[in-house]
């Protein structure tokens, strides 16, 4: 009955949620017009698939049509609920990467390749499609190696060791984000943000009991960490300028070309027992790809335009909540849960309660807070 539920809801979730600039903006502290965006949303035409979710919330009574703090609050409401759904569709990914049988690696590619050939057909469709200068395609596509090699080692991690291990040590992304973001944005160090992050690490280490033979594993897993804490940085300079749908292209398409180079030295290092998917192995690929890759990432990118790249890296901590909870139904991992688990659980959702208690007794713009 629960899995009906779940996969109900996956089929009605929004397929994409964009926000448009309002056509008729009303001067400033009038209505909607200080400083804010009405949202227009799109929907992929089979079947109307994922329609109720973005119905459900636009409808919320988050003070949508009024201005000045009420605004703010719907619209900061509204990128949290976006980014949740996008963690808890990442949370599932870890269980991909060991129903797909594949080598991380060719994983990796298969699940760019599919990625990139939907977003190219849905943004043509849509006349989103949009050609960028070269210099500013090139950057966005570096970053798509950061991505790539985030997933690279996120599922190199899951095949070492196990679903529990990769996660766990994915909660390590917002110390390395409080330590990043400082350095990439030319930022003072917020040692608030730095304590929360260590919080997370702190549960890290409570959750889980390493042993020696998850020590590759635990090597891929906190790489995989370092990567997604650098690119959700980049992201948010990148959507001041450009659209959430022709970052993810772009970046996802560069991510694509590098691998295309380097999977085959990847294999020679870390040899694969076969190269071209299975049936089954197909079917996960598209879902990897569909669901917990273009909607999971066009959700995130939209959250990034009204919160810091910090907050998302934080809220993201959830991701190994959902994915070992999912483990345990799945693969049956409940031996790994013990009382430290649930202690170091307390550790991470406590970062992410107080992180948000932050942004709540916090009025102005996150724009304003993120130093702009």
């Amino acid at each position: 009955m629960g899995a009906n539920i779940i996969l109900f809801g996956l089929w009605k979730m929004p397929f994409d949620i964009f926000l448009k600039p309002h056509p008729n903006p009303s001067p400033k502290g009038e209505g909607t017009g200080s400083g804010f965006i009405r949202e227009q949303v799109y929907y992929f035409s089979l079947k109307n698939v994922f329609l109720s979710f973005s119905h459900s919330f636009y409808f919320l009574p988050f003070w949508r049509d009024r201005g000045g703090f009420g605004s703010y609050l719907y619209f900061m409401k509204k990128a949290l609920f976006q980014l949740h759904i996008a963690v808890f569709l990442a949370g599932f990914t870890a269980i991909l990467g060991v129903l797909i049988k594949l080598n991380e690696g060719l994983l990796v590619w298969y699940r760019l390749f599919i990625t990139v050939i939907a977003l190219l057909v849905l943004q043509y469709f849509t006349k989103q499609l949009q050609r960028l200068p070269l210099k500013a395609a090139l950057k966005i596509a570096a970053v798509g190696i950061i991505v790539a090699a985030h997933w690279v080692t996120f599922y190199g991690s899951v095949k070492y060791a196990n679903v529990s291990v990769a996660l766990v040590c994915f909660s390590a992304t917002s110390f390395f984000t409080a330590l990043f973001e400082p350095l990439i944005l030319k930022k003072k160090i917020n040692f608030i943000e730095l304590l929360l992050g260590a919080m997370a690490i702190v549960g890290i280490y409570i959750i889980f009991d390493f042993h020696p033979q998850y020590k590759m594993g635990i090597v891929f897993g906190i790489l995989s960490a370092m990567g997604s804490a650098l690119f959700p940085i980049f992201n948010k300079q990148f959507l001041e300028t450009y659209s959430p749908q022709t970052v993810t292209l772009y970046e996802l398409g560069g991510g694509l070309i590098a691998l295309t180079f380097l999977v085959p030295l990847y294999v020679m290092q870390f040899p694969a027992a076969y190269y071209l998917p299975t049936l089954s192995d197909w079917a996960w690929l598209f879902v990897l790809a569909l669901l917990c890759t273009v909607l999971s990432f066009n959700l995130q990118l939209n959250a990034l335009k009204k919160i810091s790249a910090f907050t998302a890296n934080l809220t993201y901590n959830l991701e190994p909540v959902y994915g070992i909870i999912l483990a345990f139904l799945f693969f049956k991992e409940n031996e790994y849960l013990n009382n430290s688990f649930y202690i170091g659980l307390v550790f991470i959702i406590g970062a992410i309660v107080l992180q948000m208690i932050r942004l709540k007794a916090s009025p102005q713009p996150l724009s304003e807070r993120d130093g702009k």
